[in-house]
């Protein structure tokens, strides 16, 4: 090599820096690793030993996803750890209203140019998030890529394989009119309408990620920062046909998610005023006069998970979930119905 060092890396992309840190990082990956792992860090491919003895008739349950523009928060706080716990348990969760149980997790950071201490709290974050839900971080991708983004910047996606009895797949299909609806709280916006969120505080209200959120003692940044909970561990509690449907309230809010699990001949009533919504979709909706019913079809309103039961076990569900009665099910056309 000359003085100058590699002609890539003086384009932007340095290998021996990303080889370097990888190394760094097995460590952290070997923490969230079982015997089911099988190979080395840092293969072609993730080898993962899948072994189902106690599943009749299983069933893998794939499902990939991001963070959204909550990463703006994260550059502008400079910390980097939560949205790797976000990204994990948000995926989770995409597969917990099916039944399943996650197996093996896979990330892709795309990058600027790599930094070491966002990287490795990336890393952290992946890593904490994975071991709690006892899911093996299998592998992933970082890509150094100057020119596709911002100095600084960088975008987080990630894919999940978990596993569920064929015979336990909970699908919404027993879904009847007298169904309970419950609601499992969230911690604040999750992953979802961060777009709307940083045009209304940062653009129309002019407070900074250091600002005091209007009514509370947290700051601004840290309130968007609030990790996306794993509602997964305290829906396993449940013994199977208790739940007739689940729902992830992310994108598109109680509106949108909960259509997708009711039968045709259902809609969801949703009494609005049987919880208490958090006061960042209160200062939310205030300052950006943003209609009610929009609200609830962007955010989710201090409703993360939803569970559809029959009236005889509610009570019992109630108290294993902590959940709320939100709603009931009535005859319809896969609609969800808001009662202010």
């Amino acid at each position: 090599m000359t003085k100058k060092g590699k002609a890539y890396a003086r384009a932007g992309v340095d290998v021996d820096l990303g080889n370097k840190l990888k190394r760094g990082i097995q460590s952290l990956v070997r923490q969230t690793h079982g015997p089911q792992v099988l190979g080395k860090i840092g293969g072609f491919g993730g080898l993962f030993h899948a072994s189902f003895s106690r599943l009749r008739e299983p069933v893998l349950v794939a499902s990939v996803d991001g963070v959204g523009t909550k990463l703006k928060i994260a550059f502008a706080m400079d910390r980097h750890d939560t949205v790797g716990v976000d990204l994990v348990n948000h995926c989770i969760n995409d597969i917990a209203v099916l039944g399943a149980r996650p197996l093996f997790f896979l990330d892709y950071i795309g990058c600027e140019r790599l930094e070491v201490r966002m990287f490795q709290q990336l890393l952290r974050g992946l890593s904490r998030a994975c071991r709690s839900a006892g899911c093996a971080l299998l592998g992933g991708e970082t890509a150094q890529m100057p020119g596709i983004y911002r100095k600084g910047e960088y975008d987080l996606a990630g894919c999940i394989v978990g596993v569920v009895d064929r015979a336990k797949i909970v699908d919404g299909k027993n879904i009847k009119p007298g169904d309970v609806v419950l609601g499992l709280p969230s911690n604040g916006l999750h992953t979802n309408g961060y777009s709307l969120a940083r045009k209304i505080l940062f653009e129309k209200m002019r407070l900074k990620p250091s600002s005091l959120l209007p009514g509370s003692t947290i700051t601004v940044g840290e309130e968007l920062l609030r990790m996306h909970k794993n509602y997964q561990p305290v829906l396993s509690k449940l013994t199977a046909g208790v739940v007739k449907g689940l729902a992830h309230i992310t994108g598109g809010g109680l509106v949108d998610n909960l259509p997708r699990i009711l039968p045709s001949n259902c809609d969801a009533v949703i009494e609005t005023k049987s919880w208490r919504v958090p006061s960042i979709f209160q200062v939310l909706q205030k300052n950006g006069s943003v209609d009610a019913g929009e609200m609830y079809q962007v955010f989710n309103m201090g409703i993360g998970m939803v569970a559809i039961v029959a009236e005889r076990n509610a009570r019992r569900a109630m108290s294993i979930l902590k959940a709320k009665r939100i709603g009931r099910i009535e005859r319809g056309t896969r609609r969800v119905r808001l009662k202010f």
